[in-house]
């Protein structure tokens, strides 16, 4: 089983999706590790306010916030550093965790508002 671990800033819950102005960027990201956890993966959330000593144990994680605290969020699969600064897409992490996906499971992309194909714009 992989495992996906999520180094986040500090919010003011585990989700980060409370409060009145909620980020939809938050919203799906915590759809997709949902997901991601009904198939399969281990999925780890530490954020900066509530689980400091994740942050400080991990040496990889430390060497990024050296660089500065817009490096968050960071994810990881397996133990190596995936992203930086951004939530990855739910298709991004499906290529960085090598997940073979039924294709009535896979996700709908969609560009932009257009409706071409990726790549395409």
């Amino acid at each position: 089983m992989s495992k996906l671990e999520v180094f986040e800033p500090a919010m003011c819950c585990a989700t980060g999706v409370c409060g009145l102005d909620v980020d939809p960027t938050l919203v799906q990201f915590s759809a997709d590790l949902q997901w991601f956890a009904e198939h399969g993966v281990e999925v780890v959330r530490h954020g900066l306010g509530r689980d400091a000593a994740a942050f400080a144990a991990n040496p990889e994680v430390v060497r990024e916030l050296h660089a500065g605290m817009d490096r968050l969020p960071i994810a990881m699969v397996d133990g190596r550093i995936v992203s930086v600064g951004v939530y990855p897409s739910r298709g991004q992490l499906i290529q960085k965790l090598g997940l073979k996906i039924p294709a009535a499971d896979k996700p709908h992309i969609t560009v932009g508002t257009c409706s071409c194909k990726p790549g395409e714009c």
